[in-house]
Formats: structure tokens, sequence, C-alpha cells
């Protein structure tokens, strides 16, 4: 047995094996079974044609061939759906759009073949009357190989779309499977051209089979042994479809030609040279015609420049380069001017300008230009606005186009707007800036270095840049509009706490006042109208005071300190105004902490009066400081209320939002700020109808205040011991 035919049965026992590794493995999903079927009916192809290589008469190995036909079509159905389904997200539903196709192309084949075996291979006096007699496909033979290779092109092309579509890790995985069946498939599709072409099988071309499909199995392993054969799920796009449909039709219409050309051998008798001379003489005029016809060099000339030129410009390099100068703008004008800087840049367009729809006329304005003005009026004068009907115009118009080239009004105005500095400027070019159906202005291109004309790829690009300046305006008036209805919310929430705290102080003074004429003379009413007059004042001062403290964050100037002695002077400042409250310290020592003490003490006399306001008759209120992970704790805890957790996530610390019927919600958002000035944290745990704590750390004098000291808990709440002893529920 000679290694011609001991290579076919050698690439039939790869290509099992690799059937029963897939087999074994699981899961298995639709594409799994099919790959399975396909390399059982690759291997069964390549046995059979092992045996007619090795046949002893010649009507046995012609009936080997036959046979190895038939499973070539069957080979053809198999890897056909497997390219529908592998790593395809819609697998299934791909499958059961084909299943009709797929099953009729199975048994059809099987059927012909089967039916007429006589109509596949047979024998033809050879061209010498005396040389003997060749082997010749017969009718279905013919029809069976061309079908063949209609579906060999067909899962070539599903596999490229598949293998496109994947991108990253995705394409990493299947790589090594498409390549390995582009290899197998590929091969096959070659020697399917071949019979079509010839009308007669090609012997040698079995060791070719043979050997790409060795290769293939080889390349599988790799994929077998890197990632199982695993799938991806990937979805197509349309436009992948289309450039595979592109070079799916070119092909027929090669292969249509082919085709006409051997029908023309087959039917044309005497006549054959003159038929076959017509057929490739119309073939030839058809080609002609396609070459020569504008549109088709128009399309075949944007291809070949998009994508096998060297490109004009780094599209990449331009995009970054726009994308950071747009990152750091803040206006529209900003926004504007980087935008016409970095187009002249790029196009050398020395006249760059950007005009903007404005929202409450409906006229254009320059918004900015790198020529210094936007054109000029009739009487020569600087003119920087367009009419309405110039914003209307281009309305209508989505991408760049040639503005010298319209002939409507609103371009004719639009050109004197823009006029030309340089006569070798060459053409005015105008880029809409739309953000979707919204037209937002034009920039206006003119006077380009040599006045050279715009390419495809630089319209793209211009195009790019006009969608994303377009985007970043239309951004930029959104953020605008969202800023000031936060304000305008802001003010309208500030200014109703406030009004409703001056009415309760007026109606204070206004009742003191009616009364004042009444009893003046009584010595009391006069003590007790200037606690009246005294409280308010202090009242307004404290509005102010809080209002203030919205600005900005307070500078906090801190000295080595003691809390614990902040701590004691604020009780025995707030403790006399707690009547009926129990409250009690427990002060354990203290390192020194870098501190404000005006400040912090504000903080602790915020916590603890608000944990007063929280508690009823009888109720508790515990201050607690401790020493932990390098961090100096102070807790505030009441048995109060509480509050629920929603307030606690939403509200707490935010300003204007407060529990307490007087209360302005400042003062907790006040605390936070001072606390977080000094470098520390503040959290609070509390439930309704228990109470609450805060609970708020500092970090202690030399330790970084943005570091956790080593095996540190976070700030975090005591043991269940101490949470079971604490006034609150800590």
């Amino acid at each position: 047995m000679t290694l011609f035919q001991v290579l076919p049965f050698a690439a039939a026992v790869c290509a099992w094996l690799l059937a029963a590794a897939r087999l074994v493995r699981t899961p298995r999903p639709p594409a799994a079974w099919w790959f399975v079927a396909g390399m059982v009916l690759l291997g069964l192809d390549s046995t059979l044609t092992s045996l007619s290589l090795g046949s002893a008469t010649l009507d046995g190995a012609v009936s080997w061939l036959e046979r190895a036909l038939t499973v070539k079509c069957l080979v053809a159905v198999a890897w056909l759906g497997f390219g529908l389904s592998y790593s395809r997200g819609n697998a299934r539903e791909a499958l059961a759009r084909w299943r009709v196709p797929l099953g009729a192309a199975a048994l059809l084949s099987v059927g012909l073949a089967l039916g007429f075996p006589q109509q596949l291979l047979d024998f033809v006096p050879a061209a010498p009357p005396d040389a003997g007699w060749v082997l010749r496909f017969g009718v279905l033979g013919t029809a069976l190989n061309l079908y063949v290779l209609v579906a060999l092109v067909l899962v070539l092309v599903h596999l490229e779309q598949t293998f496109r579509a994947a991108v990253g890790t995705m394409r990493w995985r299947i790589k090594f499977v498409v390549i390995g069946l582009a290899v197998i498939l590929g091969t096959r599709l070659y020697v399917a051209s071949q019979g079509v072409l010839f009308s007669a099988p090609d012997l040698a071309l079995a060791g070719l089979e043979s050997s790409a499909l060795l290769i293939g199995c080889a390349l599988l392993a790799v994929a077998y042994a890197r990632t199982g054969l695993a799938e991806v799920e990937v979805h197509p796009s349309a436009a992948v479809l289309r450039s595979s449909l592109t070079i799916l039709l070119a092909g027929a219409y090669l292969l249509i030609v082919g085709v006409l050309g051997r029908m023309a051998e087959q039917v044309g008798g005497a006549h054959a040279l003159e038929f076959r001379s017509f057929v490739v003489l119309l073939g030839l005029a058809g080609l002609a015609v396609l070459l020569l016809s504008d549109r088709v060099r128009r399309w075949t000339h944007g291809f070949v420049a998009r994508h096998f030129r060297r490109a004009e410009h780094d599209a990449a390099a331009a995009w970054t380069l726009l994308s950071q100068r747009l990152a750091t703008v803040k206006d529209e004008r900003a926004l504007c001017a980087a935008s016409a800087r970095l187009v002249s840049e790029t196009f050398g367009a020395l006249s760059v300008t950007v005009w903007l729809v404005d929202e409450a006329s409906g006229h254009l304005r320059v918004s900015a230009s790198t020529t210094g003005q936007a054109g000029a009026s009739a009487s020569g004068a600087p003119s920087g606005t367009a009419s309405n009907a110039v914003a209307s115009g281009l309305g209508s118009r989505t991408s760049p186009f040639d503005l010298d080239s319209v002939r409507d009004d609103w371009a004719v105005e639009l050109r004197r707007l823009n006029p030309a500095t340089f006569a070798t400027g060459g053409r005015r070019w105008c880029v809409p800036l739309r953000a979707g159906d919204q037209s937002l202005g034009a920039m206006v291109l003119a006077d380009r270095v040599g006045g050279a004309a715009y390419t495809g790829e630089e319209l793209e690009l211009l195009a790019c840049i006009g969608s994303q300046t377009a985007s970043v305006l239309e951004n930029l008036r959104l953020g605008g509009e969202v800023t000031q209805a936060r304000e305008l919310d802001a003010f309208r929430t500030m200014s109703a706490f406030f009004v409703h705290d001056l009415k309760n102080t007026a109606a204070s003074l206004n009742l003191m006042l009616k009364n004042l004429p009444v009893h003046f003379d009584d010595p009391a009413f006069r003590a007790d109208a200037l606690r009246t007059v005294g409280n308010t004042a202090r009242r307004i001062d404290e509005l102010i005071a809080g209002l203030s403290a919205l600005r900005d964050r307070p500078p906090a100037r801190p000295v080595d300190t003691d809390l614990n002695q902040l701590v004691r002077r604020t009780l025995e400042r707030v403790g006399g105004d707690m009547p009926g409250v129990e409250l009690t310290a427990e002060l354990e020592p203290l390192p020194a902490a870098r501190l404000d003490p005006e400040q912090i003490e504000t903080v602790v006399a915020n916590l603890v009066l608000n944990a007063r306001d929280a508690v009823t008759g009888g109720g508790r209120v515990r201050v607690r400081t401790e020493h932990r992970d390098g961090r100096i704790v102070l807790s505030v805890a009441d048995n109060g209320t509480g509050m629920s957790p929603e307030f606690v996530r939403d509200a707490l610390f935010r300003p204007f939002q407060s529990t307490k019927r007087r209360g302005l919600g400042i003062g907790l958002f006040q605390s936070k700020r001072i606390v977080e000035a000094h470098g520390g944290r503040i959290a609070v745990e509390s439930a309704v109808g228990v109470g609450t704590t805060f609970l708020v750390s500092f970090p202690a004098s030399g330790t970084d205040p943005g570091a956790q000291q080593p095996g540190a808990a976070p700030l975090s709440w005591r043991s269940g011991e101490e949470r079971n002893a604490a006034p609150s529920g800590v």
C-alpha cells in the first residue's frame, strides 16, 4: 500500500478521533452534533477515496467514487448546519428557518445518487478516437458537484460572518476552529470547482483533500486543547452579511460564466468551439460593461480607497485628539473653537467657521472662526448672523456637502457670509451639526491649502467630527438646563424653609406689637417683650449662619487637642438645657488629635442637642469616647424616636431635610462637612422606636488621615454585648 493510499485513511482516523472527543464532552449544543456528523462524514469520504485508490479493478474504483460523491453531498449538508449554528446567539432560530432546505438537500442528493447511480460517472471516448476512454461526470454527477460547490460557499460565508462578528477573547476562542474548517472546506471547494469546470474527477486531487483534512484536524486539535472546542455567542450584523453576499455574488458571476462554457462544450456538438467562443465573448462583454460603468468604478474606487489604500489621515489619532480637546470644554464657545481649530489643523483648511442655531430667534450665529470674522455684509462690514432661511436649508442636510454646488438662495447667503480669502483655495464645504433629528448648526470649510479636493475618506472623517461636536454641544446644553433646574429647585427649597421660619418669628413680633400699646406699662410684659425680641434676633442670626454654612466647606485650623476636654466643655454648656433627659458620659483616655476646637465643639453640641430633641420624657443620651485602631471615636447614642432606613439613606445628611418641626436640616449637613474637613468619618445607625447612634472618628496625631492602620477595622459598631448595653440598642 503506497503513501498515496494511506494518507486518506490516516486523515479519516484523525477526523473520527476528533468526532469522538467532541462527543464525550459536555454540554452538547446543536453545533456540537453537526460537528460530530461532519467529521464522521469527512472520515467516511476520505475512507471511500482511499478504497477507490487501492481498488484492483477499474469498476471497483468507479463504484467507490460514486459512493464518495454521495457522501460529499452529505458532508456539505452537515457543515452547512454547523455554519448556521456554531457560536450563534440565535442558533435554534437559524436552524429552524433552514430545516426544510437542509432536509430537502440531504434527501434529494442521497435519493438521486442511489436511484440513478449510472448518471453519476460515465466513460466517454477521448478526443482522438484511438486514445481510449476517459472518466467523466454524468449529468447527475455534474449537478451534485455543483450543489456541493454552492453549499460549501454558503458554509464558508457563514463561518466568515461568525468570525468577523466575534471580537477580543471571543475571536481567540474560535480562531483555530474557523481556520481549520476553512482549510478543509476551502480545499474541497477548489476540488468541486475543478470538477464543475472540467466535468471529470481528478484522482490526483484526492491527495490534496486528504492533506487538507490532516492539516485541518491538527488545527482543530489545537482548538480542542485550548478551549475544548467551546463556543461563544455572537450575532453577525447586517453589514457583515452584505459584504459576504458581495463576495458570493462576484463568485457566482464567474461560476455562471464557467458553467455556461461547459454547457456550450456539451451541447455544441460540431460547433462546440464557436459556441464556447460566443459564451466567453459574451462574458467578457458583460465584464467590460461592469468595469466601464461609472457607478461601479466609483464604488470600486471608494472600496479600494477605504480598505486597501493607505489612509491619508490617522483616524484614531484624530479621534483621540478630538476627544481630549472636547473633554475639557466648559461652554459652547470653547467647544466650537476647539472643533474649528482641530479641523483646520487636520485638513489644512485655513478658514473654518462654526455656525450655531440660536434657540430663541432661530437665526444662525457665528460661535467660532479661524478667520477672525464670520463674513461680510454687502457694505463690507463684518456680519455674524444668518437668516432663518439658512437655518431651514441646513435642516434638510445630514452629511457634508459641496456648498459651491448648491444654487438655492440660502446657500448663496451662506457663501456670502463665508467668503473665500484665496482664489486658489478650492471649493467650500459645509458639515451639518446634527443631534438626532435636530439641526444645531453647521461648520463651513474654505481656503484649503493647495486647493485640494476632499476625498471620500476625508468626508467620512469630517462627518464623524461633526457628529461628535454636535453630541458634545447637545450634552452641554442639556447639562446647563439640568444645572439651572437644580439651582432653581434648591433656591425654592431654601426659600420655603427660610420664609417659614421668618414667618414664625414675624408672627411673634407682630403679636407683641399688637399688645404693646395695651400692656406697655406692665413691667412683666416689657420684660417678656425684650425676651421675644432677643429670641427673634437670635433665631434670625441662626438662620443666616446656617445658610452661610452652605456656601463653602468650613476651613479647619487644627491644633493638637484632647477630644475629651472638648466633650466635657460642650456637655457643661448644653447639659443644663436638657430637662428630663438622663445624660451620661463615658470618656476613655485618648491620644491627642489635630482638631479645630471651635468647629468640633459645634459638631458635638449639634449631635447632643439632636439626641435631646429625639427623646421624650425619661429618655437617655449617652456620650462615649474611645481609642480604636489608631483613631479616636466619639459616639452619641439615644433611645429616642429613631429614623427610618430610607430617611437615613436618602435625606439625613442633605440640607433642608429634617425630622424636627422647626429644623432647617442644616446642622448635620454642616457637621458632616466639618468632620470630613478634619479627615474624619461619620456614620449612623438608627431604628424607628429604638433610637439612634452617631459615630464620629478622627485620626490620632501622627496618623495619616487618609490611611487606615494595618489590621484596623472600618468604622463600625461594637460587639453584641456592648450593643445590648447601649441606650440606643448599640
